[in-house]
Parts: structure tokens; C-alpha cells; sequence
């Protein structure tokens, strides 16, 4: 079957970033600008963005074993932060793509030795393919320490490779939170009750935070084919306001760790009223969906594709690059509803049909940039898809992006 939906559905997906002020200068730590590569690091605003590391050497080798290649990931991460002066103290969240989420448990041990005490919040899902072998980590860091304090849910048992929400002085990130059943661990056959016992888990990680879910700016859904997306909306809408959602990236994936098959990652504003949903004017309000969420000065994006809206819409270019195109077009729309432009992006995730057509995605991509290039993370999350037409004429999706910007800065390079 020819399947023309998208495979990020919705808001930003990952790349899951947080900045304090947006008048706080933003700087790429490495490489330099002329080089037009994403930097390992983008600082703004007391944080620090780190692209997706994966676990080759700087010799370019990768070690041979999974745990390792866990470490070495880690470690490039270390590096990327060492270049902004920070440690890994400062982590308040990492991003874990696996190619093979059935060693989620080496995973823990080698987190569980790494980071001694409260570790940060964690996202772990499965995928088809990283850019090198089986795994690549991306993070968020603190530039201020002071009011860092893990959340552990009462009654629940902490687990030693990750804190299931982590504070800063103004935001709280939330771990995936899976659709099972917290006390036995089974996973229901019913998906609707898969999709609630996930959101249960995020709602008690913010309450116990002493936030609401109308706290939250921006949510990630990970999501495999067992989960009809018709039960996910449904339910997922029952948790919010109409019209005033977070941000939100649904992402299908390959797997998930132990057996789930729906989790949900997020970030909350621990102050409500810096707290603001925006939509371009030609976009009618959602129940599951805001197109934008400012958190202070900061906004989290849906992830956009070359979609065409409207009573006919649909993707109807053939070609990565073409749709490339209309997907920077469209992630443009949202950020010019506040007077913004790509110079102000800090962050993107990008997800791609086939990590082979990263080349041809990256010559378009990168003309919206001027100078410098955010701080990036590229997935393929599940096998190439069919490529031809429907009979209307559309095309599969063959890539999304989903980006953070910051009103009223741009990347800089602090080695100019």
C-alpha cells in the first residue's frame, strides 16, 4: 500500500531544545562558520544545544562492542560540551537513537556508570538508521547549574540511567514515558489504553514538578504501526485545551524499548504566563496540534514536510530536494507569524525516508542559512517507503524538519 502520510506527524520532533532569554548572545562552538556544518554545539541563553553525536573516534574509528560504542557516543558529547566550558554536571536532558532498542538494558549500564548521580531525562527510541553505526545521542545542557534538581514520581522506582523529569530554573524535561502498565510492566492489547497509560506518565512527572499539563509547550509522541493514529489523536486531544496544544512531533518509529509500542517525551515552562500558542492566520485551530509555542522567548515549532495545505493537499513533488524546498517554505510560515527568520533557528532535527538522500537534502537545506548552521540531528526512523503516486498525484513524505528559534538573536561564532 502507497503511503502518502507523513512519518513525523505534527510538531518539532526532536530536537527537543530550551533557551532562558532570546537577548543573551548565541554561539557556535565548533566548526567554524566557513565550513557550512552544523557545529557539535549552539549556546544561547544559558543553554547548551548539543548536535547528535554519534560514537566514532576522533581517529575516525568506532569501536567494535555496543557498549563502547555507548560510551564513545557519550564522550563525544563531553567534548562538544568541554568546548563551551560546561561538563556533564550541567545535562538536563539526552536524546537516544538505537538501531536495535532490544539492547535498551547495555544501554542502562553504561548511562548508569557514566553519570553517577541524578542523571539527566532521557529519550530512548528505536530507528532504522544513524548516520554511524547503532546509535547517536543529541543533549541539552545548563549554563547555570543552580536550581538543577532531579523528579522522581512517588511510588514509582527511580531508575539509576535516568531521571524521569529534570528542572532547570525555568523549564522541566520529561523522559519517555511508555504505554505500560507502571506497576507490572505489561504492555495492554487495547491501544487507546496504551496511549493513556503513557500520558498518565507524563502527567505525573509534571504534577510531582508542581506544574499542570497546561504547562506544557512542546511534546514529542513516538509511535509504532500498532498505534492507529485516529485512537493517539483522540485521546491525546481529551488532555488539552482546544486550539491551545503544545507544540508536537509525531514520530513513528521502528520500535521501542520493552515492548511498547507509544511513548511521549516533552518539555513544560514552569511559569504559565511565559507561556504563549501561536498559528499562522490561515491555519485553523487544532485539538492535538499548535503549529508554534512560545516559552518566554523561545519557540518550539511543528516539524513541517512538503506538504501543500489546503482543500487539495497533499505532497506533490517527487524528488527529497523538491520537497526540501516546500518544507523550508512552510517552517518559514511559522516563524515569520512573529516577525522571525532562519537566523534565528537554533535547532533542527531532520528526518529523512533514506539517510542516502542526505546529501541532496543538505545542498537545499542549508541555502536558507546564512552564515552559520544550527545545531542538527539526522534520522532515518524506519525503512524506505514506496515512493510513487497515489492516483491524485502525491507523494510520499520523504523528509520533515522540526527546528527551536529564539526571538530576537542569531548564531553566532565566537571564534570570528
Amino acid at each position: 500500500m502507497n503511503r502518502v502520510y507523513p512519518r513525523v506527524f505534527g510538531v518539532i520532533a526532536f530536537a527537543i531544545l530550551v533557551l532562558a532569554s532570546a537577548s543573551a548572545a548565541l554561539t557556535q562552538t565548533a566548526p567554524p562558520s566557513s565550513d557550512k556544518s552544523a557545529p557539535k554545539a549552539v549556546e544561547a541563553a544559558g543553554y547548551v544545544f548539543v548536535s547528535g553525536q554519534g560514537p566514532r573516534r576522533a581517529d575516525g574509528t568506532v569501536p567494535g562492542n555496543f557498549a563502547d560504542q555507548v560510551r564513545q557516543a557519550l564522550e563525544n558529547v563531553k567534548t562538544a560540551l568541554e568546548s563551551a566550558g560546561l561538563t556533564t554536571d550541567h545535562l538536563v536532558y539526552t536524546q537516544v537513537y538505537l538501531e536495535d532498542v532490544q539492547r535498551i538494558r547495555e544501554l542502562d549500564e553504561v548511562f548508569s556508570s557514566y553519570f553517577a548521580k541524578d542523571p539527566p531525562a532521557r529519550a530512548v527510541l528505536g530507528v532504522a538508521r544513524v548516520p554511524d553505526e547503532a546509535i547517536q545521542i543529541n543533549a541539552i545542557a545548563v549554563r547555570d547549574p543552580q536550581g538543577k534538581q532531579a523528579v522522581s514520581v512517588p511510588g514509582v522506582k527511580p531508575n539509576k540511567a535516568f531521571s524521569a523529569g529534570m528542572l532547570s530554573h525555568d523549564q522541566l524535561f520529561i523522559s519517555t514515558m511508555p504505554g505500560r502498565d507502571a506497576a507490572t510492566g505489561t504492555v495492554p492489547q487495547d491501544p487507546a489504553l496504551q496511549v493513556n497509560l503513557a500520558l498518565d506518565g507524563v502527567k505525573s512527572v509534571v504534577q510531582t514538578a508542581g506544574l499542570t499539563m497546561a504547562h506544557m509547550v512542546f511534546v514529542n509522541p513516538y509511535l509504532t504501526a500498532e498505534i492507529p493514529m485516529r485512537v493517539m489523536n483522540e485521546q491525546y486531544a481529551k488532555r488539552f485545551e482546544f486550539g491551545n496544544t503544545p507544540g508536537r512531533a509525531t514520530i513513528e518509529v521502528s520500535s521501542l524499548p520493552e515492548g511498547a509500542h507509544i511513548a511521549y517525551t516533552g518539555i513544560a515552562v514552569r511559569d504559565l504566563s511565559q507561556r504563549l500558542a501561536i498559528r499562522p492566520k490561515n491555519m485553523p485551530p487544532s485539538p492535538t496540534a499548535s503549529p508554534c509555542v512560545f516559552a518566554g522567548d523561545i519557540l518550539y515549532c511543528s516539524a513541517k514536510s512538503g506538504f501543500i495545505p489546503g482543500p487539495n493537499g497533499g505532497v506533490y513533488a517527487a524528488s527529497p530536494a523538491d520537497q526540501t524546498r516546500q518544507t523550508m517554505r512552510n517552517l518559514l510560515d511559522n516563524l515569520e507569524e512573529d516577525g522571525m527568520s532562519f537566523d534565528q533557528v537554533v535547532s533542527t532535527t531532520i528526518y529523512l525516508d533514506d539517510l542516502s538522500d542526505a546529501a541532496s537534502f543538505a545542498k537545499v537545506y542549508k541555502k536558507y542559512f546564512r552564515d552559520t548552521l544550527p545545531a542538527e540531528t539526522i534520522v532515518q526512523q524506519l525503512p524506505p517507503g514506496n515512493r510513487k503516486a497515489d492516483e491524485e498525484g502525491r507523494y510520499p513524505t520523504l523528509e520533515q524538519v522540526s527546528l527551536v528559534a529564539v526571538k530576537g538573536g542569531g548564531i553566532g561564532n565566537p571564534n570570528k
